[in-house]
């Protein structure tokens, strides 16, 4: 019979466990030898400590063990300053500050940025966002530093938070690390105790109470105002038509005083006698006048009797010495 020499079981053993090793091996660095970028997310490829970013998403290739791959998220991120976005507590190191007017207040702040440089993100420092971080607390403090409490916690947000913003945006152009901030915004801002915001709120409400007083007190003066002008209006056109009166009548007093002048110009004697006449006539208005040359003779006839001396009568009849009546 003859003889058949069986092999040894390890020698096929080795071959296949050499075989699988070569597949694992294969598999492998057909793994590394891809990598795919997908939307909102950039890669840094480094090839012998050279570094390249790679924006294109979809799939793409490297050599295996040669070339290394870092993904970066470009999304919009943020942080909070000030608080803790977990249970919403305060972080007072953070967030409480001082004013300008030297009153404490808490303040509470949201920073939004993106990575828009990924070199720069990975190899120009090891704490990006720790930068910005610190960045931001500062350049807070010394914008809430120059302003007044009032402003904070009121009408000056807007304007805060867009000096806070600008500084920021200036320093992260000096500082180079890849990241772009996005936006700034205050969530919230208060006393840092109970306390202090009772008082806080009571100032609110007197300011709130003056500035009804000065509503009411205006509107009470826009409305006495009016009355009051027509008022003055109303006096000085009377004054002004007063005015005018009195000088019509100067004037009517001056012409008759010239022509009275003029008159007497021509006949001296004459004017002082009817001056005289009708002066007496206004001195003595119920008074009977009887006019006599003097020269002792009686001009006057018939006397009148006494029971008509009550009369109102403005004449009286006198004869002159040509028998001529006159009434004066």
């Amino acid at each position: 019979m003859k003889q058949f020499k069986i092999p040894k079981p390890g020698k096929h053993l080795k071959r296949i466990i050499i075989a699988a090793a070569g597949l694992a091996v294969a598999a492998i660095l057909a793994g590394d030898a891809s990598y795919q970028i997908q939307e909102q997310e950039q890669a840094v490829l480094t090839t012998f400590g050279v570094p390249k970013a790679v924006q294109e998403t979809g799939l793409h290739f490297k050599i295996p063990f040669i070339q290394k791959v870092q993904k970066v998220n470009t999304t919009i991120q943020g942080f909070p300053i000030g608080y803790n976005m977990g249970d919403n507590t305060v972080v007072e190191n953070e967030g409480v500050m001082i004013t300008s007017d030297y009153n404490f207040i808490d303040v509470d702040f949201f920073v939004e940025y993106r990575i828009a440089d990924p070199v720069k993100y990975l190899y120009t420092s090891s704490e990006p966002e720790d930068i910005l971080k610190n960045i931001s607390q500062s350049c807070i403090r010394t914008v809430i530093a120059s302003y007044k409490v009032d402003d904070v916690l009121t009408t000056g947000k807007s304007e805060i938070q867009s000096k806070i913003k600008e500084m920021i945006l200036e320093q992260l152009e000096e500082q180079d690390i890849g990241i772009q901030l996005v936006n700034i915004t205050i969530q919230d801002s208060e006393p840092p105790t109970q306390e202090v915001m009772r008082a806080f709120k009571n100032v609110e409400t007197a300011k709130q109470g003056k500035e009804t007083a000065i509503n009411n007190a205006n509107k009470y003066r826009n409305e006495k105002i009016p009355e009051a002008e027509a008022k003055a209006d109303q006096i000085i056109q009377d004054a002004e038509a007063d005015k005018q009166v009195r000088i019509n009548e100067a004037e009517a007093e001056v012409a008759r005083f010239n022509a009275m002048y003029e008159e007497y110009s021509k006949n001296p004697e004459v004017t002082k006698k009817r001056m005289f006449f009708e002066t007496m006539e206004d001195v003595l208005p119920d008074m009977k006048v009887v006019i006599d040359d003097g020269d002792g003779v009686q001009k006057i006839l018939p006397l009148e009797p006494f029971a008509d001396s009550g009369n109102t009568e403005d004449e009286t009849d006198t004869y002159s010495d040509t028998g001529e009546t006159e009434k004066e």
